[in-house]
């Protein structure tokens, strides 16, 4: 903390000062600058300001000189071409401002580092003659102008980085001389032409970003020549063309994006052997056809982006395979069919997106498997039935869903309600007890009133209950029946077609009813029609109907018809007590 005693320079043979990463301020003292015999300084990470001396190079003796992170101002002394014992020079992350000095080519350093600072011009081409050099760093500047061909030169240079600027032009082809490169950042710049098919020479190419210019044209096949290269970023450009056939020889590639270019054509089956793939972005191209089924083949997946194009075609299953992913987008495209339930294996699955599509059929439960997953967006689909509301799902908005006119949802406004069917594993034990008690005691209450109606009197002539005659009457038990008549139930129900039969007992048979604007009704139609005191069967059944118990499955009303005897009562919709204690 504080500033450097300027006495230091007076300690005899003091040949390393290395004060990086302390809190010290003030200006570097120029009489450090005199020392004959120091070697390494060391200033890296401080608060450091002022300006750099032309002093700074009567260190005739130093090959370490490292400034990087401080606040440092002015420009870059126009004699540092004279520090020619330095091997290692970095200025980056500082201040500083003006122009690259021409005469920096006379420096034999092995690293250079500019980055991070105010620089502006043009790159000097001076710097193609520095053939010690081995990482030229200049990128996060100002820096304007073309790439000069002559860094080509640069045989032995293993990371040039020329990223964040201003820089245009196309790339120069002579950067495929450089046959040592192992990193070639050029991305957010305005590059335009073509990417240069010699850049396919660069065997030993680790890492290549062309990411955020206006490069145009397709990708170069022999780019899979670089067969070391484990990440490639082209995002953002201009390109056409299809995906290289040729790029399932990149066997060692971890990252590949492609995304927001003009790309066509299809998904190469052959994409799926680059196994050794964490992150795969294909997103906002042209890309057609179906997802091949060889993506599965992933396993080390962590990232699948391919949503912007026009993929078409059914979800395969194989992407249940990828269990290392942790985001998948696939969303708006044209893929269609169901969402495989193989997805609900993946145990990683952080965010899954599939929004804007045509998917249909129901979402599966398998889904719920899915316990890392806090983003879903399933929105503008075709999807239809009930929405899981056990484990993580209810955590997800509605946002997450609207979209899908036959979804049931469980917030208020969906197109089911508080009605959508519930996940008949959330029943508790308690439900299953009430459920069984009720039942039993209403199968007690009808199998009285059967027993009594049977052993009355049979009609008279003069009954004034005549079957046959007219239509049937309807009684209501609960008013919420009551703007429905006989007619209007046999015709929702198509006088009880069997497509609406949801049971079948010894005695009866049940239908369902969906009425509009109430809660749907069972109608159970008793086998045997009853001819005989059926005044006392009504009031027999005005009591079961009165009877009001949590336990209980409300009537709702009753009718003799020529279909036989129809009582009606709430529809269940957790099914019947059979499904329950079978889990069907």
């Amino acid at each position: 903390m504080g500033p450097i005693p300027s006495t230091l320079s007076q300690i005899p043979n003091l040949k390393k000062m290395d004060f990086a990463d302390n809190q010290l301020s003030g200006e570097i003292p120029r009489l450090i600058y005199w020392n004959e015999v120091l070697q390494y300084l060391g200033l890296r990470n401080n608060f450091l300001v002022g300006t750099l001396s032309p002093d700074m190079c009567q260190l005739t003796g130093l090959w370490f000189f490292d400034v990087r992170g401080n606040n440092l101002t002015g420009t870059i002394p126009e004699n540092i071409g004279n520090c020619t014992s330095y091997a290692v020079l970095d200025l980056s992350y500082n201040q500083l401002t003006g122009e690259i000095p021409f005469n920096i080519g006379f420096l034999q350093v092995a690293t250079l580092s500019l980055q991070g600072n105010k620089l502006t011009g043009r790159i000097p081409e001076v710097i193609g003659l520095m053939q010690a050099l081995t990482v030229l760093d200049l990128s996060d500047n100002h820096l304007t102008g073309a790439i000069p061909p002559i860094l080509g030169n640069l045989t032995y240079t293993d990371k040039l980085y020329l990223h964040s600027n201003n820089l245009t032009g196309s790339i120069p082809p002579e950067l495929g001389n450089m046959t040592k490169l192992g990193y070639l950042q050029l991305n957010d710049n305005q590059l335009t032409g073509k990417i240069p098919p010699e850049l396919g020479n660069l065997e030993q190419l680790f890492e290549l970003n062309l990411a955020r210019n206006q490069l145009e044209g397709p990708i170069p096949e022999n780019i899979s020549s670089c067969v070391a290269l484990i990440f490639f970023n082209v995002h953002g450009n201009r390109l056409n063309g299809t995906i290289p056939l040729e790029f399932h020889k990149l066997n060692r590639l971890t990252y590949l994006n492609l995304s927001s270019n003009n790309i066509t054509g299809t998904i190469p089956v052959e994409l799926g052997h680059i196994i050794n793939l964490d992150r795969l972005d294909l997103s906002n191209n042209n890309i057609s056809g179906p997802i091949p089924r060889s993506i599965g083949n992933m396993e080390h997946l962590l990232k699948l982006n391919l949503s912007g194009n026009k993929l078409s075609g059914f979800l395969p299953a194989d992407l249940g395979n990828l269990r290392s992913i942790g985001d998948l987008d696939l969303s708006a495209n044209q893929l269609s069919g169901p969402i495989p339930s193989e997805l609900g294996q993946l145990q990683n699955l952080v965010s899954l997106i599939l929004n804007n599509n045509s998917l249909s059929g129901e979402m599966p439960w398998q889904l719920t498997n899915c316990f890392s997953l806090t983003t879903l967006n399933l929105s503008y689909n075709n999807l239809s039935g009930n929405i899981p509301v056990t484990q993580n799902f209810t955590r997800f908005t509605p946002e997450s869903f609207f979209g899908n006119p036959g979804l049931c949802g469980y917030w208020i406004g969906s197109l089911c309600g508080i009605y959508a069917r519930q996940p008949k594993a959330s029943v508790s034990t308690a439900a299953i007890v009430c459920i069984s008690l009720g039942s039993v005691i209403l199968v007690c209450v009808i199998t009285i009133v059967l027993y009594l109606s049977n052993h009355h009197k049979p009609f008279t002539k003069g009954s004034s209950r005549k079957t046959g005659q007219g239509s049937p009457r309807l009684v209501i038990l609960h008013m919420d029946m009551a703007l429905y008549m006989y007619d209007d139930i046999m015709r929702m129900t198509e006088n009880l077609n069997e497509k609406f039969i949801i049971g079948n007992g010894a005695t009866s048979t049940v239908y369902k009813c969906d009425l509009k604007n109430c809660k749907p009704v069972a109608i159970k139609r008793l086998y045997t029609h009853y001819p005989q005191s059926l005044r006392e069967f009504e009031t027999e059944l005005e009591t079961v109907g009165s009877i009001k118990h949590r336990n209980l499955v409300s009537l709702r009303g009753y009718s003799l018809s020529p279909h036989g005897n129809l009582l009606f009562y709430d529809y269940m919709v957790n099914g019947s007590l059979w499904d329950i204690l079978h889990g069907e």
